[in-house]
């Protein structure tokens, strides 16, 4: 196969996508090129069904690889690429989201994306190039996927909107959005913003549907050049295959006999809908499975989880069948009604900050801890290196989900929710030269009942806040569910949605922000995309619920504390000249180690000077720093001072021609013997003996030397005659 290429040009720069070159044993590979930035994506479908699987086994990897961007990463012992970054796994996530709506549900073959990131400019986030790449794969690979679909990055500045902005540009402006989608829909969202309103997101999403256009249209090129072949060595799962009916309405369902229909009746779908609590529900499913599959256990063509996953379509089924026609959800609340909310502060005696957020079922408990500047994060990413002074983590047991389950390290999930919580607080986070501490919030999920990222979110507030962290604006969050009949287009936006609705609904939005617009979005969805309408209905019934989380939120702390935990450390910041801090480090670190060791302290310098001090109490900073300020100390002409007599300085002939006044250790200067008085003196002895503490004025430094010329007669009145000589304290 000879290579095949398309290209035009987007946003200021060529975009080529090319096939027929790498990897031809995949189902489908393309290269995009953007810029300097090139993206290989190889889409793989086994020929074989998975079918022991109960969902569509699909997996996403994007790989970023250091010598796209011409580095050598790794330690001394170790060069090749570890386990994947943070960015990485985020990556893989914003793809696989965008893409696993479009693949059949019942799809049981095992479906793989790998996009390797070959050139990276260093410019601008090879995001939207891997999300092209893996589409156009697929694509050219003839795999049974209903795109192509394209990502867009937009920007905004100066309240101007930017496609496709570098990193410069999202960093300086006010909103960071990737939006995924078809040429008519869009499937994913995800957005970080410094309070962006929802008119103005709005604006931003058809701006990134518009220009995903061309992208698809490109693709679309390619594929009339490819003439793929349509993958067939697949095959669907039966699941909804036959038809039984319950009550009026009909429903595809697995192989079921008539008698099925006569069995599982209305009331007992709705006896499992409408449980009270998470456990009773858990209880009587597993009481309906058990009863069912009892009842058909001598028909040999029903497998138990045959029966099993009918009975979950049926309850989907039932469920959106009561929200659409009737508005009641499982738990009895109308479409923007939120579950109850209880929150408690401070509630850890040794922490620096800590909160219990419960909204239902759904409990979280936030700890915050502050740290000195040092503490702060190393990333070295392929494209970029930088250091995070606040971090978010976030970590789900399996007892709040009532589960049993080896501990692991934080998979894809944790990773991401952690990063959404990290996104929807940052822009209130005070800059770390004005906040002098590295900030590390831990969210642990207790309970599991829905939305508990955006749960991590509210507790990330209150134990911030608890904290003394003064954030500029305190942030809450809401997760939105959908149910949409395709057919006929009518659709519930549901605000607070527990996880039953997400289970059988269409949509997970997530929106967190403050009183005054959008910190962070995260959608997934479940059906061939959205349109902007629901969008914009889903934002302003998420902004009034949002408003009614923090109302409760405030009730119980309304601001951050006046002062910092008691078990926090205490920060000084001071500025010195960069050409100081050789003398505040000393000769091999001996003067800061000196510090540190007398003091107890912690201190970092960066190279522009700014020198930061840590301690337990308040004295030990302050000590330290009386200490810094005296090794950095410069006399300015004008001064006055009293310094300590330590030395007379006499000519050849054994004359005194003047006295060394030090103020600090290290940081002296000299009286001429014509500056002690408004009247000639023989001797100094007439005014000052070596011990004597002498008020005197700073004349001139010598910019070249160094030298400071002090006097005494400068700080007498004129008239003033040699005053009485002060004493030195006797010692002991």
């Amino acid at each position: 196969m000879e290579p095949i290429r398309v290209e035009t040009e987007f946003a200021g720069r060529k975009l080529i996508i090319e096939t027929g070159k790498l990897a031809l044993q995949a189902s489908g590979s393309v290269t995009v090129q953007y810029g300097d930035t090139v993206v290989f994506a190889a889409a793989t479908m086994s020929s074989q069904v998975r079918g022991d699987m109960d969902f569509f086994p699909l997996t996403v990897d994007y790989e970023e690889k250091f010598y796209a961007s011409g580095k050598i990463n790794g330690s001394r012992f170790i060069k090749r690429e570890g386990r994947p970054s943070d960015n990485a796994v985020l990556t893989s996530r914003l793809i696989d989201r965008a893409i696993r709506p479009l693949f059949p549900k019942n799809l049981r073959n095992d479906v793989q994306i790998i996009c390797s990131v070959l050139s990276a400019d260093g410019e601008t986030d090879p995001a939207m190039v891997a999300m092209l790449a893996a589409s156009a794969a697929m694509m050219v690979g003839g795999l049974p996927f209903e795109g192509p679909i394209a990502g867009m990055a937009i920007g905004l500045k100066d309240d101007k909107f930017i496609v496709s902005p570098t990193y410069l540009e999202e960093a300086e402006g006010i909103l960071s959005l990737f939006v995924a989608g078809t040429s008519e829909h869009i499937m994913m969202v995800e957005a970080g913003a410094n309070e962006v309103s929802e008119e103005k997101m709005i604006e931003a999403f058809a701006l990134a549907q518009e220009n995903m256009k061309p992208l698809v249209k490109l693709q679309e090129e390619l594929i009339k050049k490819v003439k793929p072949e349509k993958l067939e060595d697949f095959e669907l799962s039966e699941l909804g295959n036959e038809t039984i009916n319950i009550g009026d309405d009909t429903f595809r369902i697995i192989k079921l006999k008539d008698e099925v229909d006569n069995y599982v009746t209305e009331t007992m779908l709705d006896d499992v809908i409408f449980s009270n609590e998470k456990k009773d529900y858990a209880k009587n499913l597993e009481a309906l499975y058990a009863a069912t599959i009892d009842k058909f256990a001598s028909v040999e063509e029903f497998p138990k989880a045959s029966l099993r996953a009918a009975i979950d379509n049926l309850l989907k089924y039932r469920l959106r069948k009561h929200i659409l026609e009737n508005d009641k959800r499982p738990d009895g609340r109308n479409p923007k009604e939120i579950r109850p909310i209880t929150c408690e502060v401070g509630l850890l005696p040794r922490t620096h900050g800590s909160a219990v957020f419960k909204r239902g079922e759904t409990q979280a408990l936030t700890i915050a801890t502050l740290a000195s500047k040092g503490a702060g994060q190393m990333v070295e990413d392929m494209d970029m290196s930088f250091t995070r002074y606040y971090m978010h983590h976030y970590n789900f047991p399996p007892y709040s989900a009532g589960e049993t389950r080896p501990l692991r390290s934080p998979g894809r999930r944790e990773i991401g929710h952690g990063y959404l919580a990290e996104r929807a607080l940052k822009p209130m986070i005070p800059d770390i030269m004005d906040f002098p501490y590295t900030i590390r919030v831990v969210t642990e999920i207790m309970a599991s009942s829905g939305s508990t990222s955006q749960a991590a979110v509210c507790g990330s507030t209150l134990s911030l806040m608890d904290a003394g962290v003064p954030i500029k604006r305190p942030v809450s969050g809401i997760a939105m569910g959908l149910v949409i009949d395709q057919e006929s287009g009518n659709y519930k936006v549901l605000s607070d949605i527990k996880d039953l609705e997400d289970f059988g609904g269409d949509m997970d939005f997530k929106v967190a922000g403050t009183s005054e617009g959008i910190t962070a979005l995260q959608m997934d969805i479940k059906v061939k995309g959205l349109s902007l309408e629901i969008l914009k209905n889903a934002l302003a019934q998420a902004k009034e619920g949002r408003a009614h989380i923090l109302g409760e939120m405030l009730k119980v702390l309304d601001k951050p504390r006046s002062e910092l935990s008691q078990n926090a450390p205490r920060a000084i910041s001071m500025q010195v000249r960069p050409d100081q801090i050789r003398e505040v480090i000393g000769s091999g670190g001996k003067v800061i180690n000196g510090i540190i060791d007398e003091t107890g302290v912690d201190i970092d310098i960066d190279d522009d000077g700014k020198i930061f001090i840590y301690a337990k109490d308040q004295e030990s900073a302050d000590k330290a720093q009386k200490i810094v300020q005296q090794i950095t100390y410069q006399f300015t002409p004008g001064e006055i001072f009293e310094g300590n007599v330590v030395k007379i300085i006499t000519s050849a002939d054994g004359k005194e021609i003047g006295a060394i006044v030090e103020r600090f250790p290290g940081k002296d200067g000299m009286v001429h013997i014509s500056e002690f008085a408004n009247r000639r003196i023989e001797k100094i002895s007439e005014v000052c003996k070596i011990g004597d503490k002498l008020k005197v004025k700073v004349i001139d430094v010598d910019p070249v030397r160094g030298r400071v010329s002090l006097s005494h007669k400068a700080t007498l009145d004129r008239e003033s005659s040699v005053p009485a000589r002060k004493p030195a304290p006797k010692k002991g």
